[in-house]
């Protein structure tokens, strides 16, 4: 009987399971073992005990070969796809997977699950169209795969390169798109010694297991996590709607000391945007994945942190105890901020939203100097106050939205821009060691201001001396967009950490813009 005999006959008995899809889209299977989240769990608990052994890297000098060209002529077969479907079953989203090269040499094994039972899928050469030279061709039987991918008709059609909604490739790193349909800042499971001094270490993702969701909108995904310092478990529930939602599970088993134990980690880019650029280092305005850190305290404040490209790495550190949120955002949705193709205006946002206690830490924020777009040099997440020691066990969990904005926006007037100019007044000499800062804020409570009432600053700084302070409406969009200006005189190259809001009377009605300035 060929596939599509066999396609047809399932269609005509009922929804098919999982493993049916599986071996109805050709793919070979491995035999059938019992899977629980729990005995993932006791693994990654066995593993932990254990030395650390690095997944192996079939063939390296092959794999060497396959460059960033090589690897994207390897395109996976759409009709050979995990879950593939006829075009009336809207409940499955198929799967398609990435093939090893010389940025992915880590095969991950990946298993089909359904009802407690997993099977591995085995890799073969013709799941993929690939050319006749191609170094792939060379690889073992069974090499593995290193990565995948959850994608979603349209018009009843899959395409390989447009129709995915989450990708995971690489380590522990995974995405999502937005609500505007378009990728941008990345996930991990776990990062560990980021900026501490070190080597970074980069955990795997390993082994993975592949489930339809309990409805028609959502999948399950189970990873074992790997790495000389931890091991884990980890359960992503995902959910596709008006964007992606992620509720995460894990349990982690820490073998030695970790200086930097980033938890919820999010990865993304920043090279200028219009607080500061380079005289005439690209033709466009803004250049970035993200535009700031976004951060709702324990005790209910809400802060905004623009993003800076630094000369050098800079690690910073707001301290909480339970947290209710933080996350990397996109706020500049304007086309003619970024006159680019690439469509920096529709990036998501992406916002972690822990589920129960997390206890004391901080919300850190990692800033790496970058000269372009091609390389993340942002990262935002939360340390423990505990330190990570060998032996500890971590449980935490999380919900991951990937939006345009917040899930849960503050009522308060947002900070949408941070301009940055010389000091002192127009017509007299500039004086040197001062920096005008121009901050917006633009809704909430600024667009019912009585007439006549003008919000006033809250500044406060680290170090230096603040002048010329004062506020006024922006031209052309009142009522509710208000700049507060001011100069700061400083001395001395350390970074002023500085934070502003805006008030009438006792009512606060802004948000907290929360700024690194590192005076030149």
């Amino acid at each position: 009987m060929d596939r599509r005999t066999l396609l047809a006959g399932l269609a005509a008995t009922g929804l098919p399971s999982a493993v049916s899809w599986a071996q109805a889209s050709g793919l070979e299977l491995g035999p059938e073992t019992p899977f629980t989240f729990d005995s993932l769990i006791e693994r990654a608990r066995r593993s932990a005990a254990a030395a650390y052994v690095a997944p192996p890297r079939p063939a390296p000098d092959v794999l060497e070969r396959i460059d960033y060209d090589a690897h994207g002529k390897l395109r996976y077969r759409t009709d050979m796809a995990l879950w593939g479907r006829p075009q009336q079953d809207e409940r499955r989203f198929p799967v398609t997977f990435f093939h090893l090269g010389r940025y992915f040499q880590k095969p991950v094994r990946m298993h089909v699950l359904e009802s407690g039972k997993a099977r591995e899928i085995v890799y073969r050469e013709d799941y993929f169209d690939m050319p006749a030279d191609s170094p792939a061709k060379q690889l073992p039987k069974g090499a593995g795969f290193a990565g995948f991918r959850f994608q979603e008709p349209v018009d009843g059609k899959l395409d390989w390169k447009k129709n995915d909604w989450v990708a995971f490739l690489g380590a522990s790193y995974f995405r999502a798109i937005g609500e505007l349909y378009q990728y941008g800042l990345s996930a991990r499971g776990l990062m560990i010694d980021a900026a501490v001094g070190t080597p970074e270490e980069f955990p795997d993702f390993t082994h993975v297991w592949l489930e339809q969701g309990k409805n028609a909108h959502s999948v399950r995904v189970y990873a074992l996590l790997d790495s000389p310092s931890v091991a884990g478990a980890y359960r992503f529930d995902m959910q596709r709607d008006k964007a992606v939602t992620m509720e995460v599970d894990s349990r982690l088993f820490v073998r030695k000391p970790v200086k930097r134990f980033g938890i919820a980690p999010l990865t993304s880019m920043y090279w200028f945007s219009e607080t500061a650029k380079p005289t005439a280092a690209d033709w466009r305005p803004e250049v970035h994945d993200s535009d700031g850190l976004a951060i709702w305290t324990g005790a209910g404040e809400r802060i905004w942190r623009p993003l800076n490209n630094p000369a050098h790495t800079i690690a910073s550190a707001f301290g909480d105890t339970n947290p209710k949120g933080f996350g990397l955002l996109q706020r500049d949705r304007l086309f003619d901020h970024y006159q680019d193709g690439v469509y920096y205006e529709r990036r998501p946002s992406l916002w972690i939203e822990p589920l129960g206690d997390w206890g004391e830490g901080a919300v850190q924020l990692v800033e790496i100097p970058t000269d372009d777009e091609i390389h993340d040099n942002i990262v935002a997440m939360w340390v423990p106050a505990r330190p990570a020691v060998a032996g500890q066990v971590v449980d935490l969990s999380y919900k991951m939205h990937w939006l345009a904005d917040e899930p849960y926006p503050t009522p308060l007037g947002r900070c949408v821009a941070t301009r940055l100019g010389n000091g002192g007044q127009p017509g007299r000499p500039r004086p040197k060691g001062v920096r005008k800062f121009m901050v917006e804020f633009r809704g909430g409570p600024l667009a019912s201001l009585p007439f006549g009432v003008r919000p006033q600053p809250v500044l406060t700084a680290s170090r230096g001396e603040f002048s010329y302070v004062m506020t006024e409406a922006v031209p052309n969009d009142v009522p509710g967009h208000w700049r507060a200006q001011f100069d700061l005189t400083v001395t001395g190259a350390e970074p002023v950490e500085m934070r502003c809001y805006l008030k009438a009377g006792d009512q606060t009605l802004t948000e907290t813009w929360a700024y690194q300035y590192h005076p030149v």
